[in-house]
């Protein structure tokens, strides 16, 4: 099946994508009251800002409650997602009143909880607006980075461009998926991505950085990956993997497997379902949560179509006797 790729976002989508970036930040726990004032000035400078942002807030306090509820039946839910967050920042905050008076109205002590932790991850974080190129969920990009140079961003990606003397040598993979396309020998490309650097002069190749942690598999030429722990050259058809402090040595890559996702499909290998859970929301809109934990490390097999992933959580439901429940936004509970 063919994969429906989202038209690249225009200025329209702009202000839905502000307003969810000052929600993020001004709920994140270390809102200041500049950042309060800024927000005021974004929405006094447009109707359609504060437009944008009366949206964002209905939402987030439509999922209020549901996940409020949630994650008090469910604590080791919250303790992940708190530790997935990371600690609120200790610099000098807005009183959480004063925000949740001015910017998102009275809330229980679910949406306290919330206003610390931003909510299942359902908008980017602050870092990835920063990007010089993102995608948003279950859209790829094509860029055209420089002469000779064309980069494929898969969903939710983001990347810095690199410059040296006037010229593009590189990008920062800041999160996500790229595939990298070389059409002649050059001075050299790079990706930085953590703790490794990938560099080639020609060819193709693909890396993905997710959870501090890196796939990088060549498609053609050759690719040199460098890393504190070691350095390692791939051929085609292998990849490895290193995170913060390893480097895995290549490995030989089904060739059934090489570039799936760039037709539009997921190939899942005695996969654990958590993992094929946390791969379908980075190509779904919104949020599906397992919270049957017992079935978390059960291994899965198949190749899915990108295109209908709605069918896919229904054949995981049935395959698992499992109960789901749609909540606003996308979120889907699987228990």
């Amino acid at each position: 099946m063919d994969m429906n790729i989202p038209a690249e976002s225009g200025p329209a989508d702009q202000p839905q994508r502000e307003a969810q970036a000052w929600l993020r930040r001004l709920t994140s726990g270390a809102a200041t009251q500049r950042d309060l004032e800024g927000l005021r000035r974004w929405q006094a400078a447009s109707p359609v800002h504060a437009q944008a942002f009366a949206e964002a807030r209905r939402l987030w306090k439509a999922l209020d409650p549901a996940i409020g509820q949630m994650m008090s039946e469910h604590p080791a839910l919250l303790a992940a997602h708190r530790q997935a967050s990371g600690p609120p920042a200790r610099s000098p905050a807005l009183p959480r009143r004063a925000f949740l008076g001015a910017a998102v109205g009275a809330a229980g002590a679910a949406g306290v909880a919330l206003a610390v932790y931003p909510p299942l991850g359902l908008w980017p974080a602050l870092g990835e607006w920063n990007a010089d190129f993102r995608t948003a969920t279950g859209e790829q990009r094509t860029v055209a980075l420089s002469e000779g140079v064309d980069l494929v961003l898969n969903t939710q990606t983001s990347v810095q461009r690199r410059m040296r003397d006037g010229r593009t040598v590189g990008i920062a993979l800041i999160e996500g998926e790229t595939a990298v396309d070389l059409s002649a020998a050059g001075p050299g490309f790079s990706v930085t991505a953590g703790a490794g650097r990938v560099e080639a002069q020609a060819g193709r190749f693909e890396v993905r950085y997710l959870d501090g942690s890196a796939c990088v598999s060549c498609v053609e030429g050759s690719v040199r990956v460098a890393h504190a722990m070691g350095t390692q050259l791939l051929q085609p058809r292998q990849q490895l993997v290193y995170d913060a402090g390893s480097i895995g040595a290549p490995e030989a890559i089904r060739d059934a497997d090489a570039s799936a996702w760039r037709t539009g499909v997921l190939v899942f290998r005695q996969t654990p379902l958590s993992r094929v859970i946390a791969e379908i929301n980075r190509y779904r809109p919104g949020r599906v949560l397992l919270l049957a934990r017992g079935l978390s490390e059960r291994a899965v097999n198949g190749r899915f179509a990108i295109a209908a992933l709605d069918t896919v959580l229904v054949q995981i439901q049935r395959s698992y006797d499992l109960r789901a429940r749609a909540l606003p936004g996308g979120v889907l509970l699987l228990s």
